[in-house]
């Protein structure tokens, strides 16, 4: 017998009902007995704690710790991930299943798909990887021509089940089912005057917020409803939507989060990236534009504008949350993250021996500086992906190891080594001071880190985890400052202008806030001195 629980987002420490597996059956914690968790956290060392009373031995507590694969708190946190389908005489929901695993990246806390055959909707959602969630007996539940699916990191609202997507409502005109990728500004206020209105909220998210104001909204049919509810939302939000015979895809005005179009035979496909299209096959078409409702039925594809486009897309979609392989906005993100290593390397150059990036998500950055500077690439850090995927029970001197749990050097690359270690960032300054402290240990005789993306020092009110400003190093301490703290010889940060310049685009056109405190839109109005986390 096993117990199976998710890790929350944020530092609070939290208690909740596990899942028990018993003799490979899934049964309730009633059902088998009485199973808590809850999650503490250090600086470097997230964990989740799991007490398990055994029915065959009530006096007996059994206590069983994991060490799981937690997002890196000391990077920035995305949100979630969509995907939608129409597609008739294709198997969708396993097309749907595929596409979410392309998208894991993006949200790792729960996993689900509502599928549509013309009369009803059909949804599976549950906490956990696509992997986890979704079997072979799950997807032939799920028939029909059409799906939504939904990858999540919360950002609002906590990690409890109910706030898996997509979420489902019902009402005078059937069954309606939203997945969404963002975060609203005004979701309170508008949370607030639903309720006035008598509207019953069941989860804590801003998406049924979203998913209450369409169903609220005056309207013959579920465009109409659409169109009329989306002006009123403010933030960030990347939307797939489903009936049982339609389905609507929606982009901020702001663009702020990536959402493309494609082809599969017939059909259209919609997702966040374009790696989720590549992996079923499809056929890439165009980016939904900031500010556009798409709908897919029986009789095609129909958009219109329902606001005008202000663009402001993430930057940090570029260095960090897109998958390299993905294109976004006709640029390929692998190539861009090249550029800023070449742009690294040219702003902050070092005497050194050897470039090596901190896995995975700095590796192109780093051959783009090895590139520029002529120094060899290499790796002298091995990142374990499986840790966290088994129950252990660390002593505390595990425990202590910290970021050696994460990553494993490699001595005979780094002894006597002048070594120029990239990053694509630095968020809160727990992990680069213990790999600096390992890389030491492991034999570099120096350690010159560079950070392909500028200082971040503002909090995100528009999808991403930080936490508040208070916990942003760069915010606290000036970049000497910075050095000084994580023990590295030097420090160098990309600039805002080199930044852009490897984007190929200005800063009239991308959302930049983090770096400069220059938010799109009255964020802070809106959401007060708190974060969103």
């Amino acid at each position: 017998m096993e117990a199976v629980c998710v890790p929350r987002a944020g530092p609070q420490a939290r208690r909740e009902s596990c899942t028990i597996r018993d003799n490979g059956r899934r049964r309730s914690g009633a059902a088998v007995g009485e199973a808590l968790a809850w999650r503490t956290n250090t600086e470097d060392t997230w964990g989740v704690h799991v007490a398990i009373l055994s029915a065959a031995s009530p006096g007996v507590s059994q206590a069983v710790t994991t060490i799981l694969d937690t997002p890196d708190r000391d990077r920035p946190q995305e949100e979630c991930g969509v995907f939608g389908i129409y597609a008739p005489g294709e198997d969708v929901s396993r097309l749907a299943y595929f596409s979410l695993y392309a998208l894991q990246h993006r949200g790792q806390e729960s996993a689900g798909i509502a599928c549509g055959d013309g009369k009803r909707l059909a949804v599976k959602r549950e906490m956990g990887l696509v992997s986890q969630v979704f079997d072979e007996e799950a997807l032939l539940a799920l028939r029909g021509y059409l799906a939504i699916g939904h990858t999540r990191y919360s950002t609002t609202g906590s990690s409890h089940a109910c706030n898996a997507q997509p979420l489902l409502l019902y009402d005078r005109c059937g069954p309606f089912a939203l997945g969404h990728n963002g975060n609203l500004v005004n979701a309170r206020l508008l949370r607030e005057r639903l309720t006035e209105e008598g509207v019953r909220f069941e989860c804590s998210t801003d998406s049924e917020v979203i998913a209450r104001l369409i169903v609220a909204a005056p309207g013959p049919n579920w465009g109409a409803r659409i169109a009329r509810a989306l002006p009123k939302l403010m933030g960030a939000y990347s939307l797939v939507m489903a009936t049982p015979d339609e389905i609507f895809a929606a982009r901020d005005p702001l663009g702020v989060r990536p959402l493309c179009l494609g082809r599969l035979g017939t059909g259209w496909v919609v997702a966040s990236e374009t790696c989720a299209l590549d992996t079923i096959g499809a056929t890439f078409e165009r980016e939904v534009l900031p500010g556009e409702l798409v709908r897919v039925a029986a009789t095609g594809l129909t958009s219109h504008r329902f606001q005008s486009a202000r663009p402001a897309l993430c930057s940090f979609e570029y260095i960090y949350f897109a998958r390299p392989d993905s294109v976004l906005d006709g640029r390929s993100v692998y190539d861009v993250r090249v550029e800023l290593g070449r742009a690294l390397a040219r702003e902050h150059p070092a005497e050194a021996d050897v470039v090596m990036p901190v896995p995975d998500s700095a590796v192109p950055a780093a051959v783009g500086y090895a590139a520029e500077s002529n120094i060899p690439y290499g790796e002298g850090l091995i990142k374990n992906r499986y840790i966290g995927r088994t129950f252990i029970a660390p002593d505390q001197r595990q425990r202590d190891m910290g970021i050696g749990l994460k990553f494993n050097p490699l001595p005979g690359q780094l002894q006597d080594k002048r070594v120029v270690v990239i990053e694509d960032s630095i968020v809160r300054g727990s992990t680069s001071k213990p790999i600096v402290q390992l890389l030491r240990k492991a034999g570099a005789r120096e350690v010159h880190l560079r950070i392909s993306s500028p200082p971040y020092r503002h909090p995100c009110y528009l999808g991403m985890d930080t936490g508040r400003r208070a916990e942003l190093i760069a915010a606290r301490l000036s970049v000497p400052q910075i050095c000084e703290h994580i023990g590295a010889d030097s420090l160098g940060y990309l600039s805002v202008r080199g930044l852009l310049q490897a984007m190929g685009r200005d800063k009239g056109n991308s959302c930049l806030a983090c770096l400069d405190g220059e938010y799109p839109l009255p964020v802070q109005m809106e959401m007060g001195d708190g974060s969103h986390g």
